[in-house]
């Protein structure tokens, strides 16, 4: 079971995702300690193994970097719930192994602190708080095995 952290904005950029100022390692335990700091500095301390994040459009909108994700990683999310993504994050995320969904309207269908289950596979998040399923469209069949795999460069190495 995840919690959810919902932020009801829209366009929460790579920077506030990992500020650039932490951008001089790739370690993601380092990455992690900072981890949407600028836009909730207690992120980091109240974010558990397998919790989500919750967003409104673009999320990951900005500068390419693949830090971004890596902070997420870190950090122990599991996925982020937004309304949108902007392509080159959401793609950066599949290539690293990390979780993104697609849901309309997610932060009026998810409260911040609901506890809920996904199913990647079928498409369905469980909200356990409100008592109710929310069905979103899952990511393709290559995209999850690339995600299951652990990434794409583990996932080509596999399929060598």
């Amino acid at each position: 079971m995840a919690k959810a952290h919902v932020y009801k904005r829209d366009h929460i950029n790579t920077d506030e995702i990992i500020p650039a100022r932490y951008l001089n390692t790739d370690d993601v335990d380092e990455l992690a300690k900072h981890c949407m700091e600028d836009l909730d500095a207690e992120f980091a301390g109240k974010c558990s193994h397998g919790d989500v994040i919750v967003a409104g459009d673009d999320f990951g909108c900005g500068s390419s970097r693949e830090h971004a994700v890596w902070a997420l990683q870190g950090a122990k999310v599991g996925a982020v719930i937004a309304q949108s993504f902007a392509r080159i994050f959401y793609r950066n995320a599949i290539n690293c192994g990390f979780y993104v969904i697609e849901l309309e309207d997610a932060v009026n269908k998810i409260a911040d602190g609901d506890e809920i289950e996904i199913d990647y596979a079928a498409g369905v998040i469980k909200n356990k708080t409100a008592g109710k399923d929310i069905n979103f469209t899952p990511l393709p069949d290559f995209a999850l095995e690339i995600i299951r795999d652990g990434g794409l460069l583990e996932h080509i190495k596999k399929n060598r």
